[in-house]
């Protein structure tokens, strides 16, 4: 009797409600709906008590709600459940060929009742009432059914808002779960659009507001249902759509390792792989021929951290595996999104129970800065997707952020005292030409290195390049210009010196110096820096992912660095080697072991001295390159060059006499005690060769004469 009246309560209200289960009229955009309701909001109830909620009807053409959050006396939105698909419609459409009927005229499917007596006539109304609910041309039309195909112009036509996202997740759930028997290739075809049209990249973002928390979570199960019943023709299929990719193959104990290869769109500008291997470890653990089933999704895991299911960052695609029960391990190969240098992967699985990410599936093989191996376990209730985050143990962790924000921060103050103290001493100190250049040098890589650490903070501010993407971009190409000039001045210093040992009595006019000095320091540099931006970002190649600083792996935009700078680092230690052997060529032979210790001891001055300021402590980036994870290496390069304006400093201004000398002169004028020089010892360093030309150009007689040599 209960049965009775609840089939003619659903008769009558298929009958006055039409209208109720058809496509909508028209479709407004998810921004204009969103913010006329965001007006309303404003409008009738004013935002007072944050963690106030405020619900909002959809629009005419659309069923469901919005809800709004108050947050700092603002509206902004928490879910959107507005739809426009019949969901049951839809999946009544396809089903409705397994309806067999019962002893009472019903149908049963999903647990539910539908209207039907005898072989498929409406109860109530004209024999084509039912096309009124399921399209004229599906009755009869075995395809439908067959394939699932007459639903997807409808699904693929709908606008992928977050109501609508749930509701195909829900279809995809019901599917899998009623309708997996004999899942053939046309089925996974059709499944897969569907399922490709809420995994698009475009529209990640509104995932953020799908009221089912869960719904990535029962997406990705539901995936990894249907797939898992896919029928193998020949031994092995294949179905590629943008955002979801199946592979099938027959395997068993003979078979060689197989392995499933992946190379899939993660956005518009970029592309991913990944790999999935059964190891032949585990092939011979087969009794019999068995079938192995993998499912890639590009964007997948950014969906499960849109959705703040797993409040983690996932570096790579989503790989899911359906094995036979035999098969425990397999093995994966991720490609990284996110190529940063100094973070470091973690492989995990998907807990299907607990619905979050779980460390202890897999275990890491292989890490480098492109990829990561992973050794994962696969079990049928548990684990059977698996990918990688970006891991919380970074190299770039405390101590190395903390010697950065220091050694910036000093080598900033420092060179802004170097600027000034050569202000202060300029007129006593380039009395001679080659005094002149050294100093021009020297303040010329003072200011590039200023420069160039003030951008270094403001990159780091605008290292979102998502939000601030023309500026990265400027902060970029003058963050590029500056340290090439650095280099590059830095290599003329080099010449410099090289002028001063070599050619004696070869004589260059300040004028000449200055202008090729600057063509080399600041004209190379330019030219570098704007044929590197014109090339690279009209390809959207300029910028790395995740920072304001050059790309590699797309563009090699980087190399528009590194090899200038590695080409000027092996010049300039060339110059060193230079210095080197002529500073200790007057003590060889003389067998006097005092002569010796001071010889070394006049060879460990210079090149400790030039070290800084030639810019070889770059070199020790080199280290970094060959072993990545070696912390020791990272904190080295990060001491070294965070504090290269404090070694400036130091080097080239403090521990110069003459320097020192005219400083206190100009202190001592103007009657004031500058506390600088005392805090310096006073004592002379002795040199007593020609690579004291750029060291402490007067403190030996013989440079006194080199340099009258020069003059007019």
């Amino acid at each position: 009797m209960d049965m009775w009246v609840a089939y003619c309560l659903l008769l009558w209200a298929v009958h006055f409600f039409p209208a109720a289960s058809r496509t909508a009229l028209r479709v407004l955009s998810k921004e204009s709906k969103t913010d006329k309701q965001q007006e309303d909001c404003i409008n009738l109830i004013p935002c007072k008590d944050n963690g106030a909620i405020c619900i909002e009807p959809c629009s005419p053409s659309f069923h469901g709600e919005t809800s709004f959050v108050c947050e700092d006396r603002k509206w902004q939105m928490f879910t959107d459940a507005c739809a426009n698909l019949d969901i049951q419609s839809l999946f009544q459409r396809i089903s409705v060929r397994d309806l067999l009927p019962s002893s009472g005229g019903h149908v049963s499917v999903a647990g539910g009742h539908l209207p039907f007596v005898g072989k498929g006539k409406p109860a109530h109304g004209k024999p084509g009432d039912a096309g009124k609910y399921f399209g004229s041309d599906d009755l009869g039309n075995s395809n439908c059914q067959a394939d699932f195909s007459c639903i997807i112009p409808d699904i693929l036509s709908s606008p992928a808002i977050p109501g609508n996202i749930a509701d195909i997740v829900e279809l995809l759930k019901k599917i899998s779960l009623l309708l997996s028997v004999n899942v053939d290739r046309g089925k996974m075809q059709s499944y897969s659009r569907i399922a490709n049209h809420v995994l698009n990249s475009s529209i990640i973002s509104n995932w953020a507001f799908v009221k089912d928390r869960n719904a990535s979570s029962i997406l990705l199960d539901s995936v990894n249902l249907f797939a898992g019943k896919l029928l193998l023709r020949n031994g092995s299929e294949s179905i590629q759509e943008h955002f979801i990719s199946t592979k099938g193959y027959s395997v068993h104990k003979n078979t060689s390792g197989k392995s499933f290869d992946f190379y899939m769109e993660f956005n518009t500008t970029a592309n991913i792989t990944g790999h999935v291997v059964i190891p032949e470890e585990e092939l011979l653990k087969l009794p019999k021929t068995s079938k192995a089933i993998s499912i890639a999704f590009p964007t997948l895991g950014a969906i499960i951290e849109t959705s703040r299911l797993d409040p983690v960052s996932v570096n790579g695609m989503v790989l899911s595996v359906s094995l036979p029960e035999e098969l425990h391990h397999v093995l994966l190969i991720f490609e990284k999104v996110n190529k940063l240098e100094n973070v470091k992967a973690q492989c995990v699985g998907w807990h299907s129970i607990e619905r979050r990410w779980d460390n202890r599936a897999c275990k890491m093989k292989s890490d480098n800065i492109s990829s990561v191996v992973c050794i994962c376990k696969h079990r049928h209730r548990t684990f059977k997707s698996f990918s990688i985050l970006m891991s919380p143990t970074m190299l770039r962790n405390a101590v190395l952020d903390y010697i950065t924000r220091v050694g910036v921060g000093l080598s900033i103050f420092s060179l802004v005292l170097c600027l000034i103290i050569e202000t202060v001493v300029w007129h006593h100190v380039t009395k001679t030409e080659i005094t002149y250049m050294r100093h021009f040098c020297l303040v010329n890589i003072a200011t590039s290195l200023l420069v160039a650490d003030v951008l270094f903070i403001l990159a780091a501010i605008v290292h979102n390049t998502a939000l601030n993407y023309k500026l990265c971009v400027a902060a970029t190409f003058f963050l590029h210009f500056f340290y090439l000039a650095l280099f590059f001045w830095m290599f003329t210093l080099g010449l410099l010196i090289l002028y001063g040992l070599l050619f004696i009595f070869f004589k260059i006019t300040r004028s000449i110096f200055i202008a090729t000095a600057c063509f080399i320091g600041y004209g190379c540099p330019l030219v570098i820096s704007m044929l590197t931006v014109a090339i690279t970002e009209p390809k959207n190649g300029y910028l790395r992912s995740g920072a304001c600083w050059l790309n590699w792996y797309e563009t090699k935009a980087l190399l528009a660095f590194v090899v200038p700078a590695l080409s000027i680092i092996v010049v300039n230690v060339v110059v060193v080697v230079v210095v080197v052997v002529k500073t200790g060529r007057s003590s060889v032979g003389e067998g006097c072991k005092s002569q010796d210790l001071s010889s070394m001891i006049r060879v460990s001055k210079n090149v400790a001295l030039l070290t800084p300021l030639l810019g070889l402590t770059w070199g020790f980036g080199l280290a970094t390159i060959v072993d990545s994870r070696s912390l020791a290496f990272h904190v080295t390069f990060a001491l070294l060059n965070a504090f290269q304006g404090f070694f400036i400093l130091l080097f080239g201004t403090l521990l110069d006499r003459k320097t020192r000398e005219a400083l206190r002169m100009s202190c001592l004028s103007s009657r004031r005690k500058c506390s600088l020089v005392k805090a310096v010892p006073m004592q002379p360093m002795e040199v007593h060769s020609g690579a004291d030309l750029y060291l402490m150009p007067m403190e030996d007689p013989t440079m006194e004469q080199e340099d009258d040599l020069r003059r007019p």
